[in-house]
C-alpha cells in the first residue's frame, strides 16, 4: 500500500545535468579551512597549534557535550587558527592547513570481524570518534541520535530521496557504491534491533533503484521502498508517513512514532568509520546550475573552498546571478565563495535567478495555494501576516515553530511573498520571546 504525505510540489528537477559522468572527480585545494563547528551542538576546540604538521584523518578538534570531533582531511601545515566565513553566513572559529600533497594518514583501525561480535557501545564510539554528523543537512551528531533511538523504534530508514532539484550526491553514491550504504544499514540495524528497515527512494533515480535491487539480497532485513517523486519528500516527517503511513505529530520527533531516519550518505561514512577506521573527511558534493560550466559530483576533502570546486567545473558563466550552498529550496546564498565545505554540504549550486525570488512589489492574491501544498498543514499565509505584525502570540499559536522551511509556499506563491524570508524572522521573534 503507498502512503502520500499531504501537500507538496513538483518543481523541475534538473538532475540530468550532474549526472552525466559517471567517475568523480578528485579536488586537491592547496588550502583546507576546517571549521570547529560542523554540526549541531557546541563547538570543538582546536587540538592543534600554528606550526603543527597534521595527517590526513587526524582529529585536530573536539570538545564536550553535545559535540563531535573535527579531522584534518588532508596531511599538512597548520597556518592559522581563526574565525573564518561559514556556510551559515557566520564567523566560526577554523583551522587552516596547507595542504602538502603528500596525503600521509594516520593508521586506520580496520576491522574485518562478524559485526555481531561489536558492542553496542563500541560502535557508538566509533561514530563519535570519527565525526559522524546526518549528512543530509541536519548535522545532527550520528552517535547521539542513535543512542536516542535505542530501545524506543521499531522501523530504520535510510533517506535516499534527495528530493531537492539539482543535487544528485546521494544518486551517485548510490549507482556507485550501493554497498557501503546497505552494510552500513546493517551495522546500524545491530545497534537498534528494528523490526523493520526500509531504503527509501525516489522513482526518478532509476539507475539507483537496479543497483540497489541487484545486491539486496545480501543484505536480508532490509527493504527497498520506491516513492512516487514529490517535494519534500526527504524531509524525515513526511518520508516516515510516505513510507509507513504513520504521521509525527507537531512538535514531536520521529522517535516519537518509532522511527529513526538517517541519511544514505551518513549509513556510508559509518560504513567507512567501523570497517574502514576512517573518520568523516571526504563526502560527495554536487556542482551543478545553469551558471556553472561543467556540471558534475566531485568527491571533496572536508574543508575545501567552494571556489575551488567551482573552478573545477569549469568557473561560472557571466550570467551568473546566486551561488548557493545546499539546494535552490531550502539553501543558503553565499556572497563568500571562500567558504568552505563542511560535514553537511551535498551541494554547490550555481543559478541564474532565485527560484524562490520575492517580487519588488510583492502582494497576496488571497488565491489559497500556499495553503494546500504546505506538507505541515500549516496556514502561511497568516503567518506571514503576523510576522509583518510582529504578533508572536499569534505565530506560536499557529506552529510557527513546526515550519521547516521547504519553501513549496514560496514556489507557488503567484504573488511572489518572501514567505521562506520572513517565517526564519518569525522564528527568531518567537525564540526571543520566550528567552524573556
Amino acid at each position: 500500500m503507498k502512503h502520500l504525505f499531504f501537500g507538496g510540489i513538483h518543481p523541475k528537477y534538473n538532475k540530468e545535468m550532474s549526472t552525466k559522468a559517471e567517475d568523480f572527480r578528485i579536488i586537491e585545494p592547496k588550502q583546507l579551512v576546517i571549521p570547529m563547528q560542523q554540526h549541531i551542538g557546541a563547538p570543538c576546540t582546536p587540538l592543534v597549534k600554528v606550526g603543527d604538521r597534521v595527517l590526513r584523518n587526524q582529529k585536530i578538534g573536539d570538545g564536550e557535550g553535545l559535540c563531535v570531533p573535527v579531522h584534518a582531511s588532508a596531511s599538512g601545515t597548520v597556518i592559522a587558527i581563526e574565525p573564518r566565513p561559514h556556510t551559515s553566513g557566520r564567523m566560526v572559529l577554523s583551522v587552516v592547513i596547507e595542504n602538502d600533497f603528500k596525503d600521509e594518514a594516520v593508521e586506520a583501525k580496520v576491522y574485518e570481524g562478524p559485526i555481531e561480535n561489536l558492542t553496542t557501545d563500541e560502535i557508538l564510539a566509533t561514530i563519535r570518534e570519527a565525526g559522524i554528523v546526518g549528512m543530509g543537512g541536519a548535522a545532527f551528531p550520528g552517535n547521539v541520535k542513535a543512542l536516542s533511538a535505542m530501545g524506543h523504534v521499531d522501523t530504520l530508514i535510510a533517506n535516499a530521496c534527495e528530493c531537492e532539484p539539482y543535487i544528485t550526491a546521494d544518486d551517485s553514491l548510490l549507482r556507485t557504491a550501493p554497498d557501503k550504504v546497505l552494510a552500513g544499514m546493517q551495522i546500524l540495524r545491530h545497534v537498534l534491533k528494528p523490526e523493520h528497515a526500509y531504503l527509501a527512494v525516489e522513482d526518478n533515480k532509476v539507475g539507483a533503484i537496479k543497483k540497489i535491487k541487484s545486491i539486496l539480497n545480501n543484505y536480508p532485513g532490509i527493504e527497498i521502498k520506491v516513492l512516487p517523486t514529490r517535494y519534500p519528500q526527504g524531509s524525515e516527517k513526511q518520508l516516515i508517513q510516505a513510507t509507513t503511513g504513520r504521521e509525527v505529530p507537531p512538535g514531536q520527533l520521529p522517535v516519537s512514532v518509532g522511527c529513526a531516519v538517517f541519511n544514505v550518505s551518513t549509513f556510508a561514512a559509518i560504513f567507512r568509520a567501523v570497517r574502514n577506521g576512517i573518520p568523516l573527511t571526504r563526502r560527495i558534493v554536487t556542482v551543478s546550475g545553469e551558471a556553472i560550466n561543467q556540471p558534475q559530483n566531485f568527491f571533496v576533502r572536508i574543508g575545501t573552498p567552494i571556489h575551488d570546486l567551482i573552478e573545477a567545473a569549469g568557473g561560472l558563466n557571466d550570467r551568473t546571478e546566486r551561488v548557493i550552498s545546499g539546494g535552490p529550496m531550502m539553501g543558503f546564498a553565499q556572497s563568500d565563495l571562500s567558504v568552505p565545505v563542511i560535514k553537511a554540504t551535498n551541494s554547490v549550486l550555481c543559478l541564474l535567478k532565485d527560484v524562490n525570488g520575492a517580487a519588488e512589489n510583492p502582494v497576496c492574491l488571497r488565491c489559497g495555494k500556499c495553503v494546500s501544498v504546505c506538507p505541515m498543514h500549516l496556514q502561511p499565509l497568516y503567518m506571514y501576516r503576523y510576522v509583518n505584525a510582529g504578533r508572536t502570540d499569534e505565530l506560536d499559536r499557529l506552529n510557527l515553530m513546526d515550519c521547516m522551511e521547504c519553501g513549496s509556499c514560496a514556489f507557488t506563491c503567484p504573488g511572489k511573498l518572501p514567505l521562506v524570508e520572513r517565517f526564519r524572522k518569525g522564528k527568531q521573534m518567537l525564540r526571543e520571546a520566550k528567552s524573556k
